[in-house]
């Protein structure tokens, strides 16, 4: 039983609360903003087009169905977040309702999700900043264009801008949380601005005979592309690792997860409902800016300009939450002695974990630049699936061992809402391919292994 060794909640709480290096200087504002800006991005402006075509006109059923699973985990992550508001994210919550081992699992699963969203979205982001660049008579060398092999008959070395956007993206997340929040702030505010900028004009362009049939491929179509899509919504949960930085988390991380995620939703099924409106949904298939190409159908070409532009803006925001959650989660890990003990220094100038702020920016930029995005996207959504399950279980533990503690916000109905988030996510998962879950279960193993040789003989709590 040693291997499931819980940390003291008390402890934990009076650590975040006296002696973390970690500045308060984030509101519900700056969570919501944050929320949404890990959201809004690569899942809106390119998985929309490959939805579509598996999907059809259902499209906006399956964003549905994908917040509906999203939106049950939320409420447990609230509840979590306003008891135990600790850097760390869920691996923090498993650690203290199910034990050091379970919590190294959903840790190293942490690790792969945020790690890879940084890259594929780096990869996506890249895509976009060519096309734009090319307006202006602006090309890269081919070799340095995209990752070996992601061009069918092309010799390409290196996807640069990718590399580079995660540089400069890490730069800003080890000078402060302050300074990132606001930057991304403002580039959130572009973004949406830039959404709703395609719904007030795409809704004149749409022709209703375009949503027949609604459900060309049946319930299977729209289940698959629910898997799929649930891409569009990873994001939320970073908004937690942020707890020891929140001015009153009891109260404004409840708000920051819920309040991006019901955005969002909303923003989801608008936009996919009035793009598949403008364009019948199998013109859709190879096309990796389908909003921008409802625009250009619609001849509105100077607003698919604008576009082009909040899809870069817009992943650039995905990158820095993302990279931001990874960054506290290995943070947490390196603090209980998991992980290498400098990988939760915090710089005394910039109040961040400098070096596992850089560590991330340089590894994840590295794959970014090698690797393509199709094989990145492969283990993403089966990962933040396991972790959703996970907490949702975790939320019921902790309601019967620990029915004392605070909570600012309850979520309602448990054990049936946590059982219902749970329900959603394994039926999601059971949509992902076969090599999906083969690889994820390659990456489980390695976990297994870096434990019992490394991080269990130095764990604190074992010590």
């Amino acid at each position: 039983m040693s291997l499931f060794r819980t940390k003291n909640i008390d402890h934990m709480l009076a650590n975040a609360r006296g002696d973390s290096a970690l500045r308060k200087v984030l509101g519900p504002f700056d969570l919501v903003l944050m929320g949404i800006g890990a959201i809004v991005g690569t899942g809106i402006f390119v998985l929309t087009g490959t939805g579509a075509v598996t999907a059809g006109p259902a499209l906006t059923l399956s964003f549905v169905i994908a917040a509906i699973a999203c939106g049950f985990a939320a409420l447990c992550y609230a509840e979590f977040a306003s008891a135990v508001p600790v850097a760390g994210s869920i691996y923090t919550y498993s650690y203290a309702t199910m034990g050091e081992l379970v919590a190294w699992m959903i840790g190293w699963d942490l690790l792969l999700e945020y790690g890879l969203a940084t890259s594929a979205v780096s990869v996506g982001w890249s895509g976009y900043f060519q096309s734009l660049i090319s307006g202006f008579g602006l090309k890269l060398p081919v070799v340095l264009s995209a990752a070996p092999g992601a061009i069918p008959g092309v010799e390409t070395w290196i996807n640069l801008p990718a590399l580079l956007i995660m540089l400069v993206l890490t730069a800003m997340l080890s000078w402060g949380v302050r300074e990132s929040a606001r930057l991304n702030g403002i580039m959130v505010v572009i973004k949406i601005a830039v959404v709703l900028l395609f719904i007030a004009v795409g809704m004149g362009h749409v022709k209703p005979a375009n949503w027949t049939p609604f459900m060309p491929f049946g319930m299977n179509g729209v289940m698959s592309a629910a898997a799929l899509v649930f891409f569009a919504f990873i994001g939320f949960d970073a908004v937690t690792s942020a707890a020891e930085e929140v001015k009153r988390p009891e109260r404004d991380l409840p708000i920051g997860i819920i309040g991006s995620l019901a955005v969002c939703t909303i923003l989801y099924v608008l936009v996919a409902g009035i793009m598949t409106g403008i364009v019948p949904f199998a013109q859709f298939a190879g096309v990796d800016h389908p909003v921008s190409l409802a625009l250009q159908v619609a001849k509105e070409n100077w607003v698919a300009g604008f576009v082009d532009l909040g899809a870069i803006l817009g992943m650039m925001t995905v990158i820095l939450v993302m990279a931001y959650g990874q960054t506290r989660v290995i943070f947490a890990m390196s603090r209980d002695g998991l992980l290498p003990k400098r990988l939760s220094h915090v710089n005394p100038r910039f109040g961040t974990p400098f070096f596992a702020t850089w560590v991330v920016g340089i590894v994840f930029g590295l794959i970014a630049a090698v690797v393509p995005l199709n094989v990145l996207a492969e283990l993403i959504n089966i990962g933040t699936l396991a972790a959703f399950c996970l907490v949702s279980v975790a939320v019921v533990v902790l309601r019967r061992t620990r029915p004392e503690l605070p909570r600012a916000f309850r979520c309602p109905w448990v054990p049936v809402v946590p059982a219902l988030a749970v329900v959603f996510c394994v039926i999601l998962m059971t949509f992902l391919s076969k090599t999906t879950w083969i690889a994820f279960g390659i990456w489980l193993a390695l976990g297994l292994a870096v434990y019992f040789g490394y991080s269990r003989s130095r764990s604190l709590l074992h010590r």
